[in-house]
C-alpha cells in the first residue's frame, strides 16, 4: 500500500473505523487501533502506517504507554496533538484499571494480588512499593502508593507502611513491588525488608499476608510474579 494513501481511499473492509464499527475492536491490530486514535487531521499519510513505526520502534505496549509527548513527537507524522491523544488513550486506559480496586476483590491469595495490580506495574520504570489494605475479610480497602526506588532499589520504612494501615482501620495488609527488568525473583533486600514488616505487623496486631513481586513473562519463566510466602519467607 503507497504510504500517501489515506485511510479514506481504502476499500471499506481495510478501514480500521469501520472495520472496528462491523466487527469489534479484538479483530484489529495495535497499528489498526493507534490509527484510529491518530486519523483525524492526517493529510496525505497513512495513519496504520505510522502505527506500524510506533509499534515496531517500541516493540510492546507497555513500551509505548511509557512514551512521553515529546518522545512520540520524534515519530514521522506525529504532531503535539497526535501525541497528546496516545498519552491521554494510555491514561485513560491505566485509570479504568484503577477502577478495578474498587470493587473489593478478595486478596487472599497472590494470583489475585497480581491480576489487580498487573496492568498499572507494567508501565512502572522504577520500583514502586504498593501496600494493599484489607479488612477482616480480606476484601481491598484501598491501594497506597508508599514510595519509589532507583531502577533496581527500594528502600521503605515499617512506620510508612502502617501509618496507613492504621488510618484505614485494616486488619491485614498485602505488599506488593514491582521488578523493571522483568525477573520478579526477590532480592536479598526485598527479603530483608519483608521479615522487618512481618515484625513491625506482629506488634501492631495488622497481618502481613504476602508479598508479591510483579515483573513480566518469558519462555521460560511463563510466570511473571513471585510470592515470598510461596517461597517459603513467611515462616
Amino acid at each position: 500500500m503507497p504510504h500517501s494513501l489515506r485511510l479514506k481511499d481504502q476499500p471499506v473492509s481495510e478501514r480500521p473505523r469501520e472495520r472496528l464499527a462491523e466487527h469489534g475492536a479484538d479483530v484489529l491490530s495495535h497499528a489498526e487501533l493507534i490509527a484510529i486514535l491518530l486519523r483525524t487531521g492526517l493529510k496525505g499519510v497513512n495513519a496504520v502506517e505510522i502505527g506500524k513505526q510506533l509499534v515496531q520502534k517500541y516493540g510492546t505496549l507497555q513500551s509505548l504507554a511509557r512514551a512521553s509527548v515529546a518522545d512520540l513527537q520524534n515519530v514521522k507524522g506525529i504532531g503535539r496533538d497526535k501525541a497528546v491523544t496516545l498519552v491521554a488513550a494510555f491514561a485513560l486506559a491505566r485509570k479504568m484499571a484503577g477502577e478495578l480496586q474498587y470493587e473489593s476483590p478478595v486478596l487472599d491469595n497472590p494470583e489475585n494480588v497480581v491480576r489487580l495490580l498487573r496492568e498499572k506495574n507494567l508501565v512502572k520504570s522504577v520500583e514502586t512499593l504498593q501496600v494493599l489494605l484489607l479488612n477482616t475479610r480480606r476484601r481491598l480497602i484501598r491501594v497506597e502508593e508508599i514510595t519509589d526506588g532507583t531502577l533496581d532499589t527500594l528502600l521503605v520504612h515499617p512506620r510508612e507502611v502502617f501509618k496507613a494501615a492504621i488510618a484505614a482501620n485494616a486488619a491485614a495488609v498485602v505488599l506488593a513491588h514491582n521488578h523493571p527488568s522483568g525477573d520478579p525473583t526477590p532480592s536479598e533486600a526485598d527479603i530483608k525488608v519483608t521479615r522487618d514488616l512481618i515484625r513491625a505487623g506482629q506488634l501492631l496486631k495488622i497481618e502481613v499476608l504476602d508479598h508479591v513481586i510483579i515483573g513480566r513473562p518469558t519462555p521460560e519463566r511463563p510466570r511473571d510474579y513471585a510470592s515470598l510466602r510461596e517461597l517459603g519467607y513467611f515462616l
